[in-house]
């Protein structure tokens, strides 16, 4: 008897391997993305208002400011701070429908992290898309509470995309929209501009330059005559900084380590930040030692000029108090290049993903609330 069941149970147990390990599909990804923001949302719910914590929650209260500032052209009260590629699509969502800013706010973030993942899936496949997602608690709490990393990494994937398709024109847009949504777009800009140049299409190169000139002057102009600074948010950036750390970028890793010396943290904390930044490097050696990343590196020359400028500006980031604290919200752009080169080691399991999508989003939405508080409600 037990020889006859034997085959059958192996056939059984192959096929539930199979199954689990066989790669996800699009469909299987917005399931994802959907119970993700549902559990996310809902725990925040049990603790507390989450229309309440949205403009309590990182630079939302800000950004909802310019975007008013913006729908009423009145910039007489604003105080300048973060860049206006956000607020820009936040007021012209609120002019279009006539919802609030917070409303807008909400939209654009989910909105953009939704077209994020679709991108994603389209240049890298599900497996990296899921792994760059669903470990990554600031990327919940920006894309369900509102933050501009969203829209910056849909622009950024979509600028990709079009490159792949030599759609160079399409790219310059997206690239520049992102690069006034947050600064460091410029890297791809300058990835395009590199790749022109080693190709010598002067053509094309001249044309995305145009067009990067042409959004960089529709973007400052408001500026200019409103703000009278021209470059009144790059300025912003500015205020932040303090001696000894006079410029933005400095030594490679000298703010992470001095930030960490300085500037007391949980150890919580300390642990989740560090276990990003040796990920993050573990990722860049195995850019090197993998002989299929060094492959997608010549087929795909502009996206990992790109990877490789976004990284040096990540290390060499030189405010001490955000450096570390911030490390792994600052790399949301460039994780899906990390998982590509360690792709071979990824545990490819559909079993785990979706019981990533309900720890990591839970968890994500206990720490936008804050650890403390949840404790507290729980122990009453």
């Amino acid at each position: 008897m037990n020889t006859t069941l034997q085959p059958e149970t192996n056939v059984a147990s192959s096929a539930a391997v199979t199954t689990w390990n066989r790669d996800p599909g699009l469909s299987e990804i917005l399931a994802l993305w959907t119970a993700a923001a549902l559990i996310f949302i809902g725990t925040i719910s049990v603790f507390t208002s989450y229309r309440q914590l949205i403009p309590n929650f990182g630079d939302s209260l800000a950004y909802m400011q310019i975007a008013d500032a913006i729908r009423s052209w009145n910039f007489s009260d604003i105080h300048v701070k973060h860049f206006w590629g956000l607020p820009y699509a936040m007021a012209s969502i609120g002019k279009m429908t006539g919802v609030s800013s917070q409303t807008a706010l909400i939209a654009v973030s989910c909105l953009s992290s939704l077209a994020a993942a679709i991108l994603a899936y389209r240049l890298w496949g599900a497996w990296i898309t899921l792994f760059a997602s669903m470990l990554n608690f600031d990327w919940f709490q920006r894309s369900f509470l509102g933050g501009s990393e969203p829209l910056f990494v849909a622009l950024l994937f979509g600028a990709l995309l079009a490159i792949r398709k030599e759609r160079w024109k399409w790219a310059a847009l997206l690239a520049s929209l992102a690069t006034i949504t947050r600064p460091l777009g410029v890297c791809l800009l300058i990835a395009m501009g590199i790749s022109l140049l080693r190709q010598r299409r002067w053509p094309t190169l001249a044309w995305v330059i145009a067009i990067a000139v042409l959004i960089g002057m529709v973007y400052m102009l408001p500026m200019h005559l409103y703000l009278h600074d021209s470059l009144a948010t790059v300025h912003s950036y500015g205020v932040l900084q303090s001696n000894p750390y006079p410029s933005l970028f400095g030594i490679p890793f000298k703010a992470i380590i001095v930030g960490t010396l300085r500037n007391p943290a949980p150890i919580s904390n300390l642990v989740l930040s560090f276990l990003w930044i040796f990920l993050v490097l573990a990722g860049n050696v195995a850019m090197f030692a993998a002989r299929e990343f060094r492959a997608y590196a010549r087929t795909h020359p502009s996206e990992v000029i790109f990877a490789g400028l976004y990284l040096l500006s990540l290390y060499c980031y030189n405010l001490p108090y955000w450096a570390r604290g911030n490390f792994a919200r600052f790399a949301i752009p460039i994780l899906p290049f990390v998982f590509l080169a360690l792709e071979r080691w990824l545990p490819k399991d559909r079993r785990l993903i979706w019981c990533l999508a309900v720890v990591s989003a839970a968890i994500a939405a206990c720490s936008a609330i804050g650890l403390h508080n949840v404790l507290a409600d729980l122990h009453r």
